[in-house]
């Protein structure tokens, strides 16, 4: 009997063993995370990048137990109501307690140093491929990494979508196009929801965003040339000459606005002489013809004989 129910056992065992055999392998419980820029899953989880960093061990210890896997921080039923399902302040941990820790405002997280205006390289760490779409928000200007991340922090809309990316080398591949006005501390939060299963998964990278240098193009201004006066002797349609268009400066004429150096009195003065001048011409003008007259009368009384002679009778 005893034999019987060993035979019995063994037939049963092995039974199952086989059984197992042809059972398909349990699909591991680890999914995706962002490793570039580094997630804080990826950077504080077990073995993660950055553990031994202080604002790490500080969410380690918030965190009151070890982290779950790195690629494991995931929300079941969301079905695209991010905002209903995960309450400010817990976006970095998915509001999951195992994860309480990422939560933390710190502004000492392991960062990725990146430009304002740059085209963003990510690449998502995938251990089991899933087909979905992801959607990449980053934190306003102004966001202040001392407080806690909330949704208003993120702005109404994604700086990129990006639906159902290929797998290769282990990772989904894609980019997004940072935007200029942002500098300092901030936050890239990836939401990736998954269409092959339930699940979405929330991730927070920090990122150090260098400001995009302004331009200032250091020209001297050039002092604007003097236009030329308009000359008002010439009619339309008849071209002035230089002198006019160079103005009275250029023919020696004092500028209008300008004093003259000859005053107005001198001027009279000047006048006056003048005036003088032609008078006593016109005098000596006089005064010569009158003697040049007398003098022609005597020469031609002399001709003739003098005073008295007359001309012979015939």
């Amino acid at each position: 009997m005893t034999v019987v129910r060993r035979t019995a056992a063994l037939v049963m065992a092995g039974g199952f063993a086989a059984a197992a055999t042809l059972l398909p392998a349990a699909p591991s419980l680890a999914h995706g995370a962002p490793t570039s820029p580094i997630s804080r899953t990826a950077a504080c989880a077990t073995n993660g990048e950055q553990s031994g960093s202080a604002a790490c061990k500080a969410a380690l210890q918030a965190n009151g137990r070890g982290f779950g896997n790195f690629d494991n921080l995931r929300v079941p039923n969301v079905n695209g109501k991010d905002k209903q399902f995960i309450p400010d302040g817990n976006l970095c941990s998915g509001d999951l307690p195992e994860f309480q820790g990422l939560d933390l405002p710190r502004t000492d997280w392991p960062t990725t140093k990146v430009n304002a205006g740059a085209n963003l390289p990510i690449r998502y760490a995938g251990t089991i491929p899933h087909q979905g779409t992801f959607r990449i928000y980053l934190t306003k200007q102004g966001y202040d990494p001392t407080e806690p991340l909330g949704w208003d922090d993120l702005g109404a809309s994604p700086i990129s979508t990006v639906q159902d990316p290929p797998l290769r080398s282990g990772a989904y591949r894609m980019s997004a196009k940072l935007p200029k006005d942002r500098s300092g501390r901030h936050v890239l939060y990836v939401v990736w929801q998954t269409s092959s299963t339930p699940d979405t998964y929330y991730s927070c990278s920090d990122l150090q965003i260098k400001a995009k240098p302004v331009a200032v193009a250091a020209t001297k201004q050039a002092k604007p040339a003097a236009t030329p006066k308009e000359s008002r002797s010439v009619e339309p349609g008849v071209v002035a000459s230089p002198q006019e268009v160079a103005g009275p400066a250029a023919a020696g004429v004092p500028e209008q606005g300008k004093e003259s150096w000859l005053s107005p009195a001198a001027a009279q003065a000047e006048d006056r002489v003048a005036l003088g001048h032609q008078i006593i011409v016109a005098a000596l003008i006089v005064i010569a013809g009158v003697g040049a007259a007398a003098g022609f009368n005597r020469w031609r009384g002399a001709r003739n004989g003098g005073p008295g002679h007359q001309a012979p009778r015939r």
